[in-house]
């Protein structure tokens, strides 16, 4: 934060030389908001909505493991810690900004680049996004090609795609506010040190391409072939009759359908909530006119905060296991929830999910 005569940020268009007038930049290029003005609104309502979006997803952490559904959905798990972790974060940085603190020292600089230019929000989003492509990818294959998952996949390709998710975006980002962010002065200027204003260019160009572009491409194409396999699977069960096995996989069948569908849910929320703060960002790139203290940015951040608070109920509502863990921590509501040994149908023999026993 800064006080009434300073700015927090320079604008992410400048570009900066060793011998940069810092004082006539910051004129030239940035526009001052009071500290009592909407920066400082937008700053407490995303405390606020971190502080509701850890407790919810601490909840629906809680609620897997208390089901047993973490061991079968490795990365339905690890996306929601990921969420808890950004919901985390933004308290922890929001926080902080809003303590005003000035900023000396090698403790100041390391205080600016981790956690006052939003770089660990950042990071566990980063790692957040490549999960759901990973988690994708995942259903995809268990879905359309079950024997074939059935006899690759393995647990430690998971683990290590976790791992992957995780390792990659705390690298990536990390590396970008170490290379684009300093303390000037006591005060914390992120994303504004680039090495030219082609290369600020081109990085918010790939940002946009392959974090938010590419990755609605991929999960929408997968999801549309996992929904017409499953058209198909619920047809042929339709056909067996009422056997005992037809039973089974019609229940095998509802426990994983109800799967994807939270899944394309949460997706669904994920690529409409991001679709604002991508199109400004990706103006900004363009106009150096605009900067990040500008309303729209603000708006816009704030609806894409907003799916990592709103996430954990999507998961409440549409997820059954989690469902009935969180129904029975209901005293009025714990005679009407059935037992929860039905959902452990869900290891029951079914030609297109039965990987689901195995390798989740």
């Amino acid at each position: 934060m800064t006080d009434g005569n300073s700015v927090e940020h320079l604008s992410v268009v400048m570009t900066t030389e060793t011998d940069i007038d810092i004082t006539q930049a910051t004129t030239a290029n940035v526009m001052t908001w009071s500290s009592s003005g909407i920066e400082l609104y937008f700053q407490c309502a995303v405390v606020v909505i971190g502080v509701v979006g850890t407790a919810a997803n601490a909840l629906i952490l809680y609620a897997m493991v208390a089901s047993k559904q973490h061991k079968k959905h490795v990365l339905i798990f690890n996306q929601n810690a990921l969420d808890f972790l950004s919901c985390l974060f933004l308290v922890i940085t929001y926080t902080l900004k809003l303590c005003n603190i000035h900023l000396t020292g090698l403790a100041g600089y390391w205080l600016c680049i981790l956690i006052l230019s939003e770089n660990l929000i950042w990071c566990a989003i980063l790692a957040s996004k490549t999960n759901l492509v990973f988690l994708t990818i995942e259903r995809y294959l268990k879905v359309v090609y079950p024997i074939w998952s059935k006899n690759k996949l393995r647990n430690w390709m998971t683990y290590s795609a976790m791992a992957f998710a995780w390792i990659s975006g705390f690298v990536h980002h990390t590396a970008l506010a170490i290379s684009t962010s300093d303390v000037i002065e006591g005060e914390c200027y992120a994303g504004v040190f680039w090495i030219s204003r082609e290369w600020q260019l081109a990085h918010g160009m790939f940002t946009v391409l392959v974090f938010y572009v590419a990755i609605v491409i991929f999960v929408s194409f997968c999801y549309v072939r996992i929904l017409i396999a499953i058209r198909r699977q619920a047809k042929t069960i339709a056909n067996h009759g009422a056997s005992a096995s037809s039973t089974a996989q019609t229940q095998s069948h509802q426990i994983q359908t109800n799967v994807i569908k939270t899944m394309i849910l949460v997706t669904a929320f994920y690529i409409i909530s991001d679709m604002p703060v991508n199109a400004y960002y990706m103006i900004l790139n363009v106009n150096e006119n605009l900067t990040l203290l500008e309303s729209g940015w603000y708006a816009s951040l704030f609806i894409f905060f907003f799916y990592f608070c709103a996430n954990p109920f999507i998961y409440a509502a549409k997820f059954n296991p989690v469902k009935q863990i969180l129904l029975r921590m209901i005293p009025c509501m714990k005679t009407p929830v059935q037992p929860f040994v039905s959902i452990q149908v869900a290891s029951a023999p079914f030609a297109a999910t039965s990987t689901d026993q195995k390798h989740n």
